[in-house]
C-alpha cells in the first residue's frame, strides 16, 4: 500500500507540475512580426490611379493648388493584440495570427492604400514586440520606397486602451500615430493604459487553472498561455524616473488622457493621437460623456488633431436625444422610458424578468416588483454589464434593446454623450482661454477599420464578412464568455469583481454591428510621409464609409479678400460664410485582383490575405445624390443642451446623379444676426449599395414600429449579411468663429448647385 501511496503521490506532483509548466506557457510559440514580401507595386499603376483622381478633380473644377487626396487607415491591429490574437486560433477564425507584415501586404497589394498605422494594444506589448513591429515598418517602409514612386507610407503607432469600470474613471481609447521612423523619433516603449484599481489584472487566473484550458479547449490554445505568458513577465515601470532613464524591459502606462499627453511630451516627439470608438457601448459604460474630457488637461489640442467618426465597429458621429441611464444631480442612475426611436436595456431586461416571473405563477404585484429591481440592478451597473442583471437571458431575447434605430450603420449599444456631435457642442468654461480660442475640441474627421486580422482599408468590397470585418469576434467571446445557464425568475445586483470581463461584450449580438470599416482621406500636397502628417495635423481630412470618395469643402468669403479656408481650417469673421463643396463618387469595382498582386504575392498568399479580392477599380464611378450639411453652434453658456445645438440635417443640397460628381454652393444668412460660433461640415451620399452587416440585427417590425424578433448575423462564412446602405464621405468641419460684423453688408445668395 505505501508504494501505490508513493506512486500516486508521485503522479499527482507530475501532474500538477505539468499543468504548472502548461499554464505557464512553456508548450506554447510567439508570434512574430514577419518580413513584408519584397516587391514595389509597380510604378506605372500608382501613377494611373493618381492620373484617373486629376482627371476626375478637373470635372468639378480642380484648381492648381488642390493638391492630391491620398487614402489609408490609420487603426490596423495584428496578432501582437490580445483580442487580434484571439480570432487566429481554432475555433474562432482559425487563419492563424496575422502579423506586421501581413499589415503592410494587405495595404499594399490588397486595399492599395497611400498610408496605414500599426496600432496594436499597448496593453498586451512587450519590449521584443515594439523592437519587431518598428522593424517591420521600417522595412515595410523601405520595400514601397523602393521603385519609381513611393507606393505606401507606413506610420509607427499603437493604441492606448482605457476602459472604465465606471461613467467617472472611463476615458476610452486612442490611437498614438507617431511621424517618423528614425531613432530619436521613436519613444523606447508604447504607453499603454492603466485599468482603474488594476481591475482586469486582479481578473487573471493562475498558472494551474490557466493548465487546464488546452485539455479543454484544444493543445493549440498554449500559443495564447505564451502569448500572456509574455506580456505578464514585463513588470510595470517605476512611476518616479523620468521618461528617457526608464528601463527598456518595462511597461509603461499612463491613468488618463493627461498623463498620456504629459508623458508624450517628456518624449516630444511628432505625434497624433485619434480618440475613436467614442459611441461603442461594448466598452463604454452607461451614462458617459465627454463633458469631463474637454478640459484643457485633458484635451491638448496641439495632439488630438482628428477624431474618428467612422470604423469597422460603426459609426459615431451622431447625436440623439434619449439616453441609456437617467442621472440625478447626485450621479445616481434610473432607468429612463422608452420612445418610439429607443429601448433602454434596462426597460427590457424588466420586460424579460416580468414575463419569467409570471410563467413562475407569481402575482402581478410580485412581478412588476421584480421588473422594477431588474431595471434598476441593470442601470446602476454603471459598466457595460447590465445585461449581467438578467442571468441566462438569450442574446435574442434582447431585440434591438439599447440600439440607435435611425442611425447611419451605428455602433453596438450606441452612447450618444459620446458621440462627435456631442463632442463639437461642448466648452470648457473653467479653463479659461489657454490655448487661443481652444477652449472646445476643434476635431478633423477621419475614418479607420479597426481591424484585428492586419487587414489595413478592407472597405473597397463588401465581401468575406469573416474575414474584412471583426465579426468573428463573437466565436471568441462565446466561446470564452462561459454565460449563465440559469433562468431565475429575477433580477440579480451585477458585481463587477466577480464578473467574467469577456461577458460584458455582448458578442453574439454585437457580431451583427461590424461593417467592412471607413478610410482616412487626406488633402496632402504630395504622397511623401512629412507632406501626408502635416496635412493631418492641419485637419486637412475626411473620412468615408468605405469607398473612396473624392470630397472637398472650402470656405470661399473668408475676410482676407479671395482666400478659400478648406476643411478643417479655423476663420474668424462677422458676415454670412459661403462655401462650396465638390464631390466625386468611388469607383465600381471589378471582381478579383489586378494580375500585378498576383504575380507579386502569388496565388496561395492573394487568397489566404486577400481572399482573392483586392481593390480593383473599373472606370465606371458611383453616383453621388446629396450633400447634407451639418450645423452645429458650440455652447455659449455653462449647462447649454447640446442637443439642442446640433442641426442634423441643417441643409440638404440634391445631386443630379451625373457620374462625373456635384458641385453645390451654400451659405448661412443667420449667422451675423446669431453673433456666435459655428461649425459646418458636409457628407457626400453615394446610391444605395449592398454593404455587410448594414441591417444590424435585422429586426422584425410591428405595426407600431416595435422590434418584435431579430435575426442576429451569425458565423455562417456564406452569409455576408448584406443589406442596402448609402454609403458617404464626413468633410472635417470649418469652424467659423463670429467677430464683430463688418462696415458692409453680407451676402444672403442663395444655395447654388453649379
Amino acid at each position: 500500500m505505501r508504494i501505490v501511496a508513493r506512486v500516486a503521490i508521485a503522479v499527482v506532483v507530475l501532474a500538477v507540475a505539468f499543468l504548472y509548466l502548461v499554464g505557464t506557457g512553456r508548450f506554447g510559440r510567439l508570434v512574430h512580426a514577419g518580413s513584408p514580401t519584397a516587391a514595389a507595386r509597380p510604378a506605372a499603376v500608382v501613377t494611373a490611379r493618381i492620373e484617373a483622381q486629376q482627371a476626375s478633380a478637373r470635372g468639378v473644377g480642380a484648381r492648381d493648388d488642390d493638391g492630391q487626396i491620398v487614402f489609408g487607415d490609420l487603426h490596423v491591429h495584428t496578432g501582437f493584440s490580445n483580442d487580434a490574437f484571439l480570432l487566429g486560433l481554432p475555433g474562432m477564425v482559425g487563419e492563424g495570427a496575422s502579423t506586421v507584415s501581413d499589415a503592410c501586404d494587405f495595404a499594399r497589394f490588397c486595399s492599395a492604400l497611400d498610408f496605414f498605422s500599426i496600432n496594436d494594444h499597448a496593453e498586451a506589448s512587450t519590449p521584443r514586440k515594439w523592437r519587431e513591429t518598428i522593424d517591420a515598418i521600417r522595412q515595410c517602409d523601405a520595400v514601397a520606397r523602393a521603385g519609381d514612386a513611393p507606393d505606401l507610407v507606413p506610420f509607427l503607432g499603437w493604441e492606448w486602451t482605457q476602459m472604465g469600470t465606471s461613467r467617472e474613471n472611463h476615458f476610452g481609447h486612442r490611437n498614438v500615430v507617431l511621424r517618423d521612423l528614425d531613432d530619436a523619433s521613436i519613444p523606447a516603449r508604447p504607453i499603454s493604459a492603466s485599468s482603474p484599481a488594476n481591475f482586469f489584472e486582479r481578473a487573471r487566473p493562475g498558472p494551474l487553472q490557466v493548465g487546464l484550458f488546452p485539455f479543454v479547449a484544444g493543445w493549440e490554445y498554449n500559443d495564447l498561455i505564451a502569448f500572456n505568458r509574455e506580456v505578464a513577465a514585463t513588470p510595470a515601470c517605476p512611476s518616479d524616473v523620468p521618461e528617457r532613464e526608464l528601463p527598456l524591459d518595462c511597461r509603461e502606462s499612463a491613468a488618463d488622457p493627461a498623463e498620456l499627453f504629459a508623458k508624450l511630451d517628456d518624449w516630444n516627439v511628432p505625434s497624433l493621437v485619434v480618440p475613436h470608438g467614442t459611441t461603442w457601448g461594448m466598452y463604454t459604460p452607461q451614462g458617459a460623456s465627454w463633458d469631463k474630457q474637454v478640459a484643457a488637461h485633458f484635451r491638448d489640442p496641439s495632439r488630438q488633431r482628428l477624431v474618428e467618426v467612422y470604423s469597422g465597429h460603426g459609426n459615431s458621429e451622431e447625436l440623439r436625444r434619449w439616453k441609456e441611464v437617467d442621472l440625478d444631480a447626485d450621479g445616481r442612475a434610473s432607468c429612463p422610458e422608452a420612445t418610439p426611436d429607443y429601448l433602454p436595456g434596462c426597460q427590457r431586461a424588466g420586460e424579460l424578468v416580468r414575463a419569467r416571473c409570471i410563467e413562475a405563477g407569481e402575482t402581478d404585484a410580485v412581478c412588476d416588483a421584480r421588473a422594477a429591481d431588474a431595471r434598476r440592478y441593470y442601470a446602476e451597473a454603471g459598466s457595460a454589464a447590465g445585461h449581467l442583471a438578467v442571468p441566462g437571458a438569450r442574446p435574442d431575447e434582447w431585440l434591438d434593446a439599447g440600439q440607435c434605430r435611425d442611425c447611419f450603420q451605428p455602433a453596438f449599444n450606441y452612447r450618444p454623450r459620446g458621440s462627435v456631435q456631442y463632442m463639437l457642442a461642448l466648452r470648457d468654461f473653467e479653463g479659461g482661454d489657454a490655448h487661443g480660442g481652444l477652449d472646445r475640441f476643434r476635431f478633423g474627421f477621419i475614418g479607420s477599420s479597426d481591424t484585428h486580422t492586419a487587414r489595413a482599408g478592407t472597405g473597397y468590397k463588401e465581401v468575406a464578412r469573416l474575414r474584412m470585418t471583426d465579426a468573428a469576434m463573437q466565436a471568441s467571446t462565446k466561446r470564452l464568455a462561459r454565460p449563465s445557464t440559469e433562468r431565475p425568475p429575477e433580477a440579480r445586483p451585477v458585481d463587477l469583481a466577480t464578473a467574467n470581463p469577456v461577458s460584458w461584450l455582448e458578442g453574439e449580438r454585437s457580431g451583427s454591428f461590424f461593417v467592412t470599416g471607413g478610410l482616412a482621406a487626406v488633402h496632402a500636397r504630395s504622397r511623401e510621409r512629412g507632406d501626408v502628417f502635416d496635412a493631418m495635423m492641419r485637419r486637412e481630412t475626411y473620412a468615408t464609409s468605405g469607398p473612396r470618395i473624392l470630397l472637398w469643402f472650402d470656405l470661399v468669403n473668408a475676410p482676407d479678400a479671395g482666400a478659400r479656408v478648406p476643411m478643417g481650417g479655423h476663420v474668424a469673421m462677422g458676415r454670412a460664410p459661403r462655401f462650396e463643396v465638390r464631390a466625386v463618387g468611388s469607383f465600381e469595382q471589378a471582381p478579383g485582383c489586378p494580375e500585378h498582386v498576383l504575380a507579386d504575392l502569388g496565388a496561395d498568399r492573394a487568397l489566404r490575405l486577400c481572399a482573392n479580392e483586392c481593390y480593383n477599380p473599373t472606370d465606371v464611378r458611383r453616383p453621388i445624390t446629396r450633400i447634407e450639411v451639418v450645423r452645429i453652434r458650440p455652447q455659449q453658456r455653462p449647462g447649454e443642451d447640446p442637443t439642442a445645438l446640433v442641426e442634423d440635417p441643417w441643409r440638404v443640397l440634391p445631386c443630379d446623379g451625373d457620374a462625373a460628381g456635384c458641385r453645390v454652393r451654400f451659405g448661412d444668412p443667420e449667422f451675423a444676426s446669431a453673433a456666435r460660433d459655428a461649425l459646418y461640415y458636409v457628407r457626400a451620399i453615394e446610391a444605395p449599395s449592398p454593404v455587410v452587416d448594414a441591417g444590424g440585427l435585422r429586426c422584425d417590425v410591428d405595426e407600431a414600429g416595435r422590434c418584435t424578433g431579430v435575426h442576429a448575423c451569425g458565423m455562417d462564412p456564406a452569409d455576408d449579411c448584406l443589406a442596402p446602405s448609402e454609403q458617404r464621405a464626413w468633410s472635417s468641419p470649418i469652424y467659423v468663429d463670429y467677430a464683430a460684423p463688418p462696415p458692409w453688408p453680407t451676402s444672403d445668395a442663395p444655395d447654388e448647385v453649379l
